[in-house]
């Protein structure tokens, strides 16, 4: 797997895009976070149901999501977050395979959210501060 620096460069003096793309199709990032989601939901030992629950989500919502029928917002990727308990760096890992923004401590919202995944509050507490805060709320 290739850094990012040195894909960027090689993507810059590359003369033909097509055999680049081929050549480094191990280095892109799938967008598939199933694998990653289920992961941490089996090593958290609770049931859809209480996942859903502490996410903020339908039950529906959540098994459509687990089935790869629906791909989560980064807002909703968070809330699952949350859900399953995932240090910053789950969280961070998630949000980047899912071809998202990392959280970043230097925008408001997002360090209130990296306060909360930080210091072990559950997803209501957050989208309570954020609330408060003027910020867009997570759900």
């Amino acid at each position: 797997m290739k850094d990012t620096n040195n894909l960027q460069q090689e993507l810059m003096t590359a003369p033909d895009l097509d055999r680049f793309l081929s050549e480094n199709q191990d280095n892109f990032l799938s967008g598939n976070i199933l694998e990653l989601l289920n992961a941490l939901f089996q090593k958290r030992n609770i049931s859809k149901a209480a996942l859903a629950k502490q996410s903020g989500m339908s039950e529906v919502y959540l098994h459509q999501v687990f089935a790869g029928r629906r791909n989560p917002s980064r807002s909703r990727l968070i809330c699952l977050c949350f859900g399953l308990s995932a240090t910053l760096d789950e969280t961070q890992e998630l949000l980047k395979q899912g071809g998202f923004a990392q959280l970043f401590p230097k925008n408001r919202r997002d360090a209130i959210i990296i306060y909360g995944l930080v210091n072990g509050a559950c997803l209501f507490e957050v989208n309570d501060k954020l609330f408060s805060e003027g910020e867009e709320t997570l759900y």
